[in-house]
């Protein structure tokens, strides 16, 4: 059990694991998690981490369908400007490897922000902590969790 599932239970979340045989070859984490689990692929979001700065670091929950705007992600973190943050800090500071980020349960709380595109769905998924493992839960649960903010942080 990832951290991130235990963050889910512990707070008593309604949600749901799902798990697939991930393809080492896949071109997309999202895409192919949408497709293995025939998910609409708006529903799967995928967790990318930006520096704002200072080695600040910034979690931006996103539809894989989509493209973080690093602009908007930097306002709504209050910051001058984003960019992608080094893969070594991403994987030292949240404690998942690339592919197997996820926005909960992460070794160090980061400021959290989820596109508002989100609020669409009744559940949504979001990367359980390893390749192959998606959890289903509703927006706002993971908005609470993670302390999170609703923001535009995407180009749809």
């Amino acid at each position: 059990m990832t951290p991130a599932v235990k963050l889910a239970k512990k707070a008593k979340v309604l949600h749901k694991t799902h798990e697939y045989k991930h393809d080492s070859n896949a071109g997309s984490y999202g895409l192919e998690a949408a497709e293995k689990m025939a998910v609409a692929a708006e529903r799967i979001f995928k967790t990318l981490v930006v520096d704002v700065g200072d080695k600040k670091l910034v979690v931006a929950v996103v539809p894989v369908t989509a493209m973080l705007n690093l602009k908007a992600i930097a306002k709504a973190a209050k910051a001058k400007k984003a960019v992608m943050a080094d893969k070594e800090d991403v994987m030292r500071s949240t404690g998942y490897v690339l592919g197997g980020v996820s926005p909960l349960g992460q070794k160090k709380r980061l400021l959290t922000v989820i596109d508002s595109s989100a609020q669409d769905h009744k559940t949504i998924y979001v990367s359980a902590g390893r390749r192959g493992l998606e959890i289903e839960l509703n927006p706002l649960d993971l908005k609470q969790l993670t302390n999170a903010d609703f923001a535009a942080i995407s180009n749809e």
